[in-house]
């Protein structure tokens, strides 16, 4: 059976140094700064990203270049090797759409997999893959199994502030004001493709408890089987600064103390660049067995 190789995005939040020691590759992704263009943990780092939003640059993601992908999959298809390649999420990027049409060339050695994941819950399906291909799984039966599985998780998200989602468009500047002056911290929510609205609270405490409720309700309704089968695990994400992350990674693992605890890991800079600094987030995802 041909060896199998794992490709995602930095959204997935694996860096290239943890990718190096995982035995994958990450894509950088790429972003337009004030007009220049940078890659994230190549030569744009998580600091120097929310230094360029401290100083209000005019910051807007991308996908990578066709070339930069068919020339790494070509590289690693040399051996015999099958692909499996993980983007972000096809609700939230055109990266997915645009891999699975040059995979089209391939004859089937590039499974790509549209499990419709970002962060946190991406980088859970890159460790199955991984798991899977252990397994002596091959390309095209990975893809199928995170299919199947790729509804099996949710992420919650607070907000610090609403000057990002106003700044790119999704919320008017008269509803950010109200919510600036009522002191609105929206929870939001990924279900699948999308970033929604799914609470508005006024208190970090509130929301962090809006957030815990929201998992505990997943845990006993839709995913209460995977739960008591102990194929669930947590994660918690943040934005700049993981003080509060920190605090409330230990306050999930109280809350929820059978579950398995994977990460303490910041949000994708394609999301980061959405919401802003001083966001936090709980994400539980299946774990594939």
């Amino acid at each position: 059976m041909a060896n199998v190789r794992i490709v995602t995005d930095s959204n997935s939040g694996i860096t290239q140094a943890e990718a190096e020691k995982l035995g994958i590759s990450v894509i950088p992704m790429p972003f337009l700064i004030d007009g220049e263009e940078f890659f994230e943990d190549i030569n744009l780092t998580q600091a120097q990203f929310y230094e360029h939003l401290k100083n209000d640059a005019n910051v807007s993601t991308s996908q990578p270049a066709v070339g930069s992908v068919t020339e790494l999959w070509d590289k690693l298809l040399k051996d015999g090797s099958e692909i499996v390649h993980i983007p972000m999420s096809s609700g939230l990027s055109e990266s997915c759409h645009t891999a699975e049409s040059l995979s089209k060339d391939y004859g089937g050695r590039v499974q790509v997999v549209d499990n419709q994941r970002i962060s946190i819950t991406q980088k859970q399906s890159v460790y199955d893959a991984i798991e899977l291909a252990k397994q002596g799984k091959s390309a095209a039966e990975i893809k199928e199994i995170l299919l199947k599985t790729k509804f099996d998780s949710s992420i919650y998200i607070s907000l610090d502030t609403l000057k990002y989602l106003k700044k790119g468009g999704r919320l008017t500047p008269a509803a950010a004001l109200i919510g600036t002056i009522l002191r609105i911290k929206p929870v939001l929510q990924i279900q699948g493709e999308k970033l929604d609205a799914f609470k508005k609270v006024n208190t970090l405490k509130k929301a962090k408890e809006v957030m815990i409720n929201a998992i505990r309700s997943d845990f006993e309704t839709r995913f209460k089987s995977l739960v008591e089968n102990g194929e669930m695990q947590l994660s918690v994400a943040y934005t700049a600064d993981d003080t509060e992350a920190k605090n409330f990674a230990e306050e999930i693992k109280e809350t929820f103390p059978d579950v398995p605890f994977c990460f303490t890991d910041p949000l994708s800079l394609s999301v980061s660049c959405h919401i802003g600094p001083g966001a936090l987030a709980v994400a539980c995802s299946r774990i594939v067995k």
